[in-house]
């Protein structure tokens, strides 16, 4: 039997049916006031509205809702959802899962390339020995 997903001793259903501010209290302290003081984008909450309840009516293959807004925090409304996060270059597809409760878009985006070392070439700088990776 799989085991129940919780969040701060909450249930899915439960963290649904709740509030942002209901939400807010149950999330770290930077969490906490991001949503008290701005809640979530309106045109973004539409979105996710819009998109729950195509999933709800059981839409199978949705297409990712497209933001630039990384420093959004992940509510239970947004479970289940595909997102597709600007890293500054590219859209990056993110999908919502219980672990991500309370963190930010932003996280599962990287902005940055992770660096691997290579050999200089004849002629090459000491300094072109780093390679981004693809």
């Amino acid at each position: 039997m799989p085991k129940e997903i919780t969040f701060r001793g909450k249930t899915i259903d439960e963290l649904m049916k709740m509030s942002y501010a209901e939400f807010a209290e149950l999330c770290n302290a930077r969490a906490r006031r991001s949503l008290l003081r701005h809640g979530i984008d309106k045109a973004l909450e539409k979105k996710i509205k819009k998109a729950r309840e195509a999933l709800e009516k059981g839409a199978k293959d949705l297409k990712p809702i497209r933001t630039h807004r990384r420093d959004t925090v992940i509510v239970p409304q947004m479970l289940g959802l595909k997102f597709a996060v600007h890293n500054g270059k590219e859209f990056v597809v993110v999908e919502i899962k219980p672990e991500m409760l309370g963190h930010y878009l932003g996280e599962f985006a990287l902005t940055r390339k992770k660096l691997k070392h290579g050999k200089a070439g004849i002629g090459a700088t000491r300094s072109s020995t780093a390679i981004a990776r693809k």
